[in-house]
């Protein structure tokens, strides 16, 4: 059997690029196509494929496709004694935090957990003075440009406004990044299969999008069971028909699922409880 020829594949891309065919559309569209090729020839891995299509993914996407729903934020309220901050922060896990004042779309800085933990003994802390500035964006900027800017910036985090002025959502670094490259988990993401469902303290549960149907069925008193399909992620994708955005609720037979993390290609964690239809 003949090896491919990578040399045969780049002449192709290259007379791709090279070409004008009537839309970037269209060649977008013929760029993927052959790149996916490759991949079927062997000189592309499926990783290497699987970030490049992020890629073009990202310049398509805006901020409202990822950003972090109002409702799912850990805020901090700057009238908040410290006794209560400190606990929230350490329940939370984040090193970054939007603080509010009055209301939540006032927005008055970000709460470094670091900056917390250090200086929280010293005698007269007061939170304000550690706050680090707020970045605003609005829903509509693009993921590319965004990413441009947070690097540029040395940002991590920024605070998306809706058309009124209003907190939407939060956005981060590692959001945009996940577009490109899938989940990234951290010391803090689900990792092994025992905690692939956890209990919050709200009553919901937190749910890995990998999680097989034995353990569904097992927490949630459920009787998934589907030939072609193994996963709570794989059936929420056969029942929409596409991958949902983060944010996007679904009803399967009385569970009530949110979709918390999700990239274009997959669903990684979900918050699952009881439709109150159901209930």
């Amino acid at each position: 059997m003949t090896e491919p020829e990578p040399k045969n594949f780049f002449n192709r891309l290259v007379g791709l690029v090279s070409s004008k065919p009537d839309t970037p559309e269209e060649k977008r569209s013929e760029l993927l196509a052959t790149l996916r090729q490759g991949k079927l020839e062997g000189v592309l891995d499926s990783d290497a494929l699987s970030m490049i299509e992020g890629v073009f993914q990202v310049s398509e996407l805006s901020v409202k496709d990822i950003l972090l729903p109002r409702a799912q934020i850990d805020w901090v309220d700057i009238s908040d004694p410290i006794e209560k901050i400190i606990p929230q922060v350490i329940l939370a896990a984040h090193s970054r935090f939007p603080v509010f004042e009055s209301n939540r779309d006032n927005v008055i800085g970000i709460l470094l957990a670091k900056d917390l933990l250090r200086h929280s003994t010293e005698k007269d802390f007061d939170l304000r003075e550690w706050l680090r500035p707020a970045v605003f964006i609005p829903e509509s900027k693009r993921l590319s440009v965004l990413l441009k800017d947070f690097r540029s910036n040395r940002n991590h985090l920024a605070i998306v406004v809706d058309e009124y002025g209003g907190v939407a959502g939060i956005v981060t670094i590692e959001d945009v990044l996940e577009q490109i490259v899938g989940d990234i988990e951290d010391e803090h993401d689900i990792d092994d299969e025992a905690d692939n469902i956890v209990l919050m303290s709200d009553g919901r549960y937190r749910v890995r999008g990998m999680t097989s149907f034995e353990q569904i069925n097992e927490v949630f008193e459920t009787s998934f069971d589907e030939d072609d399909i193994d996963t709570i992620a794989g059936l929420v994708i056969h029942q929409i028909g596409r991958v949902p955005k983060r944010g996007e609720v679904i009803v399967l037979n009385g569970l009530q699922c949110e979709i918390q993390r999700a990239d274009p290609r997959q669903i990684h964690i979900l918050i699952i409880q009881k439709s109150p239809l159901e209930a």
